[in-house]
């Protein structure tokens, strides 16, 4: 089944198709064709086979209405064999269909070890036909610090703070800048799940130390009921480690509320209070 680590990615370019092209021009030095719209075509990759072969997202530059370049953008977060046979089925059925020149662009956001097993050239047996996917490995991911920048490209933030959130803690602050930023609740929840999972060690309690510094704060409200949630499931945590039980009543009173400093407050009784009652008191 499909992981947020996964499917975040995905909805990173289905939302702005312009971030593979950034991605493919500007940093991995790939030449794009001049072209005047850039949008997300089919990602069925079906032709007349009994298996259906799909890519994970599919994007088309035009030029005055007519395909000049499509790009096939797959996330990969571990090593696949089956993907050397796939992946040559995606271009050249993207490339029919649409009738341009046809590039594969392989994401690896946070492990370098798939990086590199994805860059591999595969050999298709007939002479002269070898695919080398090209691949965006996690020390190629730009380093977004810039505030502004980070709001205008809030998917390029949120992998930058993925990929360099370990050594630069100054991609989380850009990052948390931009997803504050967020109007919509699902991309929110989305983009900020995906940092959440992509972090570990320090970078994960920088992370947690930063969205939930007095001084910093949410805009929307939806956002701040996201950190709540999240809150309140470490607050059960503990209270079931220790094995106090919850009454419906208690369960109630934490999960309806979405301050998450008052929840903050209560994570820190559930370490000694002898009941979950005492939460309150």
């Amino acid at each position: 089944m499909p992981t947020n680590e996964h499917e975040a990615p995905i909805e990173f370019v289905r939302n702005r198709p312009e971030l593979a092209v950034r991605l493919l021009q500007d940093v991995l030095g790939v030449s794009v064709p001049e072209h005047d719209a850039t949008e997300l075509a089919s990602e069925n990759c079906t032709d007349l086979q009994p298996k259906e072969y799909r890519a994970d997202v599919v994007v088309s530059l035009k030029r005055n209405e007519t395909p000049v370049l499509a790009i096939v953008v797959e996330v990969q977060l571990r090593r696949d064999a089956t993907k050397h046979f796939s992946w040559p089925v995606y271009l050249t059925t993207v490339r029919a269909r649409l009738r341009c020149p046809t590039v594969l662009l392989v994401l690896c956001p946070t492990d370098a070890t798939t990086a590199s097993w994805a860059a591999r050239p595969v050999d298709l047996g007939h002479p002269g036909l070898t695919l080398t996917p090209i691949v965006l490995r996690p020390d190629q991911t730009p380093v977004i610090v810039d505030k502004d920048a980070a709001i205008a490209a809030p998917e390029l933030a949120v992998l930058s703070a993925a990929a360099h959130g370990g050594e630069n803690e100054k991609t989380l602050l850009a990052c948390a800048h931009a997803l504050r930023e967020l109007t919509d609740e699902g991309l929110f929840a989305l983009y900020y799940g995906f940092v959440v999972n992509a972090l570990t060690g320090s970078a994960s309690h920088a992370w947690e130390a930063l969205v939930n510094s007095p001084s910093y704060t949410f805009k929307s409200e939806f956002a701040n009921k996201f950190l709540a949630q999240g809150k309140a499931e470490s607050l059960f945590s503990v209270l079931d480690a220790r094995g106090l039980e919850v009454s419906d009543t208690v369960r109630e009173r934490i999960t309806t509320c979405h301050d998450p400093d008052q929840l903050d407050v209560w994570v820190r009784r559930a370490a000694t209070v002898d009941s979950a009652e005492d939460l309150f008191t």
